[in-house]
């Protein structure tokens, strides 16, 4: 069955999803939420940023929407809104740029809403990991606080941006350095994941390193 799919997202987070190379026949872009109704499935790769849009998807209990949940849980999400998931069919993932265009999908599913591997491969997912429903996932907890640390390391003079890339890279067999995952997912988005995660655990690695967050105010 021919499943119409919608994806709404912006700046790196659009980039990832493009960069996944999926049939452009199989999904369409749209620019904001007022067509959700539309389509058998609704991804929002901003949600976020803009968990209000849960107000206009509660409407809705025959879409299944995808959504990213990294910086917010989506029982927070109802809790903000302060609505009741009554019948809606809404589901967490990870899109993090560096993470979303992955071929293994990290996804939350707090609601038990019934899905098939046949809309993960749709969308390009070979694999999935179901992870608890929370703030900054797994994931991009980890990724996250290891380029704090690395600013943190760089703030004391211990070493410059482009040694720690090589030796994480060296040490730990990683694909990329904290730095250069920076690049990639964008200092804003970054920023965004600590301070959700710190705000919620409260604990001391998840607090934003002052020359991150210099840097994230600088940023264009």
């Amino acid at each position: 069955m021919h499943m119409k799919i919608a994806v709404l997202g912006t700046g790196k987070k659009a980039e990832a999803w493009k960069a996944k190379n999926l049939d452009a026949n199989s999904y369409t872009w749209v620019q904001d939420t007022k067509s959700h109704a539309d389509f058998d499935v609704f991804v929002d790769l901003d949600f976020d940023e803009n968990f209000t849009n849960l107000l206009s998807y509660s409407t809705n209990t025959t879409t299944l929407f995808l959504v990213s949940a990294v910086n917010i849980s989506l029982e927070g999400a109802f809790a903000e809104n302060k609505i009741k998931p009554t019948g809606n069919k809404i589901i967490g993932i990870n899109a993090l740029p560096t993470m979303v265009e992955r071929t293994t999908l990290e996804y939350t599913n707090p609601f038990d809403i019934e899905i098939t591997t046949d809309l993960f491969n749709t969308l390009g997912y070979t694999t999935s990991t179901k992870v608890d429903s929370r703030v900054g996932m797994v994931t991009p907890r980890i990724i996250c606080m290891i380029i704090n640390e690395a600013f943190y390391t760089v703030q004391e003079g211990t070493a410059n941006a482009k040694d720690i890339d090589t030796a994480m890279k060296l040490g730990t067999n990683y694909p990329k350095g904290p730095f250069e995952f920076l690049e990639l997912m964008g200092i804003k988005n970054v920023y965004n994941t600590l301070n959700a995660v710190y705000d919620d655990t409260h604990e001391e690695r998840y607090k934003v390193c002052p020359l991150l967050k210099k840097g994230f105010l600088r940023r264009d």
